[in-house]
């Protein structure tokens, strides 16, 4: 009895020493840069099973850049926060992608409408693209750089608030500014807009008069969900330059 006990007490230590190995990183970075004209709260949610950096959020002065190094085949998403104010607890709020009222996302995704950065990295090749299919709140841009195949850039650099239908539109506080631009999945909640029930292929949804705006506007981002062909990005081995108001010099 007692040698199945010493058996089975250093199998748990064995166990928990390995839970402990951190994971294999990878050689890619992922450096965000902020060139809007005010701060910005980048959240960072990971894929299914993958590990949350740098705690999920963190703030970033403006023309002021972050690194990140990224464990071996992450995934994940990346969204830029605006107008947040946070205790020194980091409690608090943020006017567009809020994760749940905290500075440190912790793995929670930010709430509609806010522009996304979303980054596979695999083996052969990576993928990434920048999403508008949770509506807009930033212009965002992907610039790989030191890798192998295409490599594009990827992104929305008009500000979509600017020209936001009103059906579309969040206003600040006090109603002066268009802050953020709904998906129409979210204003409406349609099936048709969702590409949802017997919208759910791609050969049955296809582009909106609002997902025609958002395209016209930013060629080389997704507009909705089946905007495959001219908005995912490859490349290998490469680092990534996530920048916020990249139209601001």
């Amino acid at each position: 009895m007692a040698a199945l006990l010493r058996s089975l007490l250093a199998l748990l230590l064995s166990s928990l020493f390995l839970s402990h190995i951190p994971g294999e990183v990878s050689g890619t970075t992922i450096t965000m840069y902020n060139k809007c004209s005010h701060p910005v709260w980048p959240g960072i949610q990971p894929g299914a099973g993958k590990p949350v950096l740098a705690r999920g959020g963190f703030k970033l002065p403006q023309n002021k850049a972050y690194t990140l190094h990224l464990p071996a085949l992450w995934s994940g998403r990346l969204w830029g926060r605006h107008g947040c104010a946070f205790d020194a607890s980091g409690r608090g709020r943020c006017a567009t992608g809020d994760c749940g009222g905290s500075l440190f996302c912790n793995g929670i995704g930010g709430t509609p409408p806010a522009t996304l950065a979303e980054i596979t990295l695999g083996n052969e090749q990576d993928f990434y693209d920048v999403s508008l299919v949770d509506g807009y709140n930033l212009a965002i841009s992907i610039t790989p750089s030191k890798g192998s195949g295409k490599c594009s850039y990827a992104g929305c650099v008009s500000d979509l608030n600017m020209m936001c239908p009103v059906g579309l539109q969040v206003r600040s506080h006090d109603k002066k500014s268009v802050v953020a631009c709904k998906s129409a999945c979210f204003a409406f909640n349609s099936p048709r807009y969702c590409c949802t029930g017997s919208f759910g292929s791609p050969q049955a949804c296809k582009p909106t008069a609002y997902s025609r705006i958002f395209k016209a506007a930013c060629p080389k981002a997704y507009s909705y969900a089946y905007d495959d062909p001219t908005s995912i990005a490859t490349c290998t081995g490469g680092n990534y330059l996530v920048t916020f108001c990249p139209h601001r010099h």
